[in-house]
């Protein structure tokens, strides 16, 4: 039986002609790893997919959990919006706005220029409503004054409706975490860390020339394009790998383990299924994980993308191959302390791993974050 501290996710997922992350200039990621240039899609691109999902697995449908907002304008418009709506005098709630941007967003958050995107959740953005609307029913100098008062208690009370709310952050911050400047005890570790995907063999990129044609435009006209132009394209088969932190999750769940194993059951489901959904109309850039292995144990996570520092054949036999030469060297070195299901479209097998489907192998890690052990 292994102790389940940390449930650890590889996977391989393969695209065909794809450009599935930018950087600012519009062309693929990429990362040199080994001498040799890959292509990369960062973690933050991966994890918001997993987070937005609308399917059958999606976080956002799991019983109890409360949802999130990402913005810089959550004041504005869930706090302050509804108060003008309301008709309340248009001085007090300019003050009531001022003093509540500072308090969420720091010192310099009453100009949106100077505001950070700050993820906050639903039962804080409730709490901030309320009570700005406690403000708002008094006359303007009463307001002022309760202002100044509530500004030095806010964080205070914000902290006791925390401790005594499941999920005040919402499910996302319980997940992948948050930090919140203007109040460092707002801020939340992450209990799930990705790492940056890369493709297990050398770059395999093309510029794709294209042309649009004007319907309207008559052949006696001007007979060419009326616009071209080019844009990257990239294939690739990509090592992805995912840590979840059994005793933060369990920290930040309030200690709701049938909470945690569902998040987990539904995240191997993510991983596996939901791809990155840039140039969806032109690209159609959807892939299932051709491999996935989850491991449940106490050590301290490792990743296996050391197999392929030396760039192997684009295929999954050839990746699969090296992913399990590295793992029995690793474990041959330090011990195999880790219980193993791997899923393979090839049935390839892994070094003490049972090869299961995917449905098993999610449930499989979702009993082992639930119970802590396996």
């Amino acid at each position: 039986m292994a102790n389940t501290r940390f449930l650890q996710i590889h996977s391989l997922h393969g695209y065909p002609a794809v450009l599935l992350n930018r950087d600012d200039s519009g062309l693929a990621k990429r990362v040199r790893y080994g001498g040799h240039m890959r292509t990369r899609i960062s973690s933050q691109c991966l994890k918001r997919h997993w987070r937005v999902a609308d399917s059958a697995h999606a976080l956002t449908e799991i019983d109890g959990a409360t949802t999130a907002i990402r913005s810089r304008e959550i004041v504005s418009r869930r706090v302050i919006a509804p108060l003008r709506e309301a008709g309340f005098s248009g001085e007090v709630v300019d003050h009531i706005n001022t003093t509540f941007q500072k308090v969420v967003y720091g010192d310099k958050g009453d100009q949106k220029s100077n505001r950070q995107p700050l993820l906050m959740g639903v039962p804080e953005i409730r709490f901030l409503a309320k009570e700005a609307r406690q403000f708002a029913e008094m006359p303007l100098d009463d307001a002022k004054r309760a202002l100044k008062e509530w500004t030095k208690s806010c964080k205070q009370n914000m902290k006791v409706m925390r401790q005594q709310t499941q999920l005040p952050g919402g499910l996302v911050s319980a997940l992948f975490g948050r930090m919140v400047t203007a109040d460092v005890e707002a801020n939340i570790d992450a209990a799930i860390h990705v790492a940056h995907a890369f493709t297990v063999h050398t770059e395999e990129s093309e510029s794709d020339y294209f042309t649009v044609v004007d319907d309207l435009r008559r052949i006696e006209e001007d007979p060419g394009a009326d616009h071209i132009g080019e844009a990257e394209l990239t294939c690739g088969l990509f090592y992805g790998y995912t840590v979840v932190d059994r005793k933060i999750l369990m920290d930040n769940l309030a200690g709701d383990a049938e909470l945690g194993g569902e998040v987990c059951r539904r995240l191997v489901h993510l991983i596996a299924t939901v791809s990155p959904g840039a140039k969806l109309g032109s690209t159609a850039p959807y892939t299932y994980a051709c491999w996935m292995m989850v491991e449940a144990g106490d050590h301290q996570p490792r990743s296996l993308g050391e197999a392929f520092r030396k760039p192997c054949d684009s295929t999954a036999d050839a990746a699969e191959k090296a992913a399990a030469e590295h793992l029995a060297k690793l474990d041959a070195s330090y011990g195999s302390g880790e219980a193993r299901r791997v899923m393979s479209l090839n049935g390839a097998a892994m070094p003490g791993a049972e090869l299961v489907s995917i449905s098993a192998l999610a449930d499989w890690a979702g009993h082992a974050m639930c119970k802590g052990d396996v």
